[in-house]
Order: structure tokens, then sequence, then C-alpha cells
């Protein structure tokens, strides 16, 4: 298997390996792009959007600055808003619901690394993907991990770490990310 393969197939790759850093290197011309673009330009900021990443939805803004590690990876629903300074390691698929905030400085990783110092040293990865339902508030400052997945309905709150599954219809903090309430769904009728 090629180290393209290995990471699509979820197994420990080599993240240097050729074809896995081009990826790389064209998000961090596509994300060039986006941030280079005027703020108030929303038409040509969401066109970039569309270039760049597997899909995206309708209201869908992202401010600067932005960083992917694919981006062909990331697809969002409609009506979202990606805060300041959001970062998406999208080695794997991030899948992102219909009705999402995301506060400022938030980092979503689908990438981690051996706790092994050999592995390390063979610039080994391995990715999982992470799927985001639909109505979800996620604060500022929170670190969601690798295969991690959100339901509906949920609010993250600020300076959270994500490391296990979250259930629809309720709060979630601390570090590690802990339920802390439930909360009612009030879309359905």
């Amino acid at each position: 298997m090629t180290e393209l393969e290995k990471l699509e197939a979820g197994l420990e790759y080599c993240y240097d390996d050729a074809e896995v850093s081009a990826r790389k290197e064209n998000a961090i011309i596509q994300c060039k792009k986006y941030n280079a673009i005027d703020d108030t330009d929303y038409e040509a900021q969401y066109a970039q959007l569309k270039t760049m990443l597997g899909s995206v939805g309708e209201k869908v803004w992202i401010a600067k600055t932005f960083n992917c590690d694919n981006g062909k990876k990331i697809f969002i629903g409609n009506n979202f808003t990606g805060n300041y300074n959001l970062t998406i390691l999208d080695i794997r698929e991030v899948y992102i619901g219909d009705n999402v905030m995301i506060g400022p400085n938030t980092l979503i990783t689908t990438v981690g690394h051996p706790l092994s110092p050999m592995g390390r040293r063979k610039h080994l990865g391995i990715a999982k993907p992470v799927r985001i339902g639909n109505d979800v508030w996620i604060g500022g400052n929170v670190t969601i991990l690798p295969g991690v997945t959100i339901g509906n309905n949920v609010v993250v709150a600020a300076g959270a770490v994500v490391t296990k599954d979250i259930p629809d219809n309720c709060v979630v903090g601390g570090v590690p990310a802990r339920k802390i309430k439930d909360i009612e769904d009030d879309t359905e009728e």
C-alpha cells in the first residue's frame, strides 16, 4: 500500500510522504488565497470555500485566519459560522451539520501520532474522521480530537477538550469534556 492508501484506510502512515505532503501544500495555497480575500467580500470568500472544501452548504462563512490540512475532506452543511482562527486538520473527513457555530481559536483535528518515540521519529500519523451534528455551538478555544462524534443540539463550553463522543441534547465542558447537563431540543414540533 502507498502511504496515502494507508491514510485513507485508517492505518498508520508516513506524514512526510510526497503524496501526503502534496495535499497539505495545496491546502496551504488554498488557505492563503482565502485569507487574502477582502474581509467584506463575502461572495469571493464563499466562492473560494466552494473551490477548496469537499462541500459547502448555503450561508457558510469562516472568519480569517482559516487553516486546514487538505480542504477536500471538509464537508459543511447550511448556515455555518466559523469564527476567527479556525483550524481544521482534515487529514481524514470532517463532517459538519446544519446550523453550527464555532467560536474563535478552535482546533478540529483528525490526526494523531504514536505515543512511541520511535513511531514519532518515523513521522507516523494515524487519522480518524470527526462528525459534528446539527444545531451545535462550539465555544472559543475548543479542541476536538480525532474520531469524535458530536451529536445534535450540543453546546461545547469554551476551552473544552473533546476526547470522546457526545450524545444529542446536552452541554459539555472541561478538560476532558464531560456532560454538564441535558438541554431541550426546541426545534421539534
